[in-house]
């Protein structure tokens, strides 16, 4: 009976080639999506002053920033995401992703000082009717 040797093996090796690729794509997704979201944040708005209030911590709740732009129309004045929408579409948007959050969510409306309040009043009947009652307006402090 022969003995086999080990010497004629090749040296087994992992194939580290889809891990490569695999963090690659995370890596992608994550610089991608912290863009959009960075870039919803930082849409020129002349936002309304407030002398008193607090700010919000960071923290890692669902949140949705609706952004109320200062046209002269009243239909699409209203951004989410980088798209314009109207307001029955605002309203199935807070209503699936307070269904689809099993914690709370917020609404931070961002809008214009020269925006008027019939424009900003359906994001917050819409909020109400989703049951989200963590609703915050972005403003800037007065000096």
């Amino acid at each position: 009976m022969r003995v086999p040797t080990n010497l004629s093996r090749a040296a087994l090796g992992f194939n580290m080639t889809p891990m490569i690729d695999v963090v690659f794509l995370l890596i992608i997704f994550f610089l991608v999506s912290s863009h959009l979201a960075r870039r919803e944040v930082e849409l020129e708005l002349d936002l309304p002053g407030a002398a008193t209030g607090r700010r919000t911590e960071e923290d890692q709740s669902r949140r949705v920033v609706v952004n109320v732009l200062p046209q002269e129309k009243p239909e699409g004045r209203i951004m989410v995401a980088g798209r314009l929408m109207r307001d029955d579409e605002l309203a199935r948007l807070i209503e699936y992703e307070s269904r689809r959050t099993g914690r709370q969510l917020e609404v931070r409306i961002r809008s214009d000082r020269k925006a008027p309040y019939r424009v900003v009043e359906p994001i917050m009947v819409a909020c109400a009717r989703s049951g989200v009652w963590k609703v915050t307006f972005a403003v800037v402090a007065e000096q």
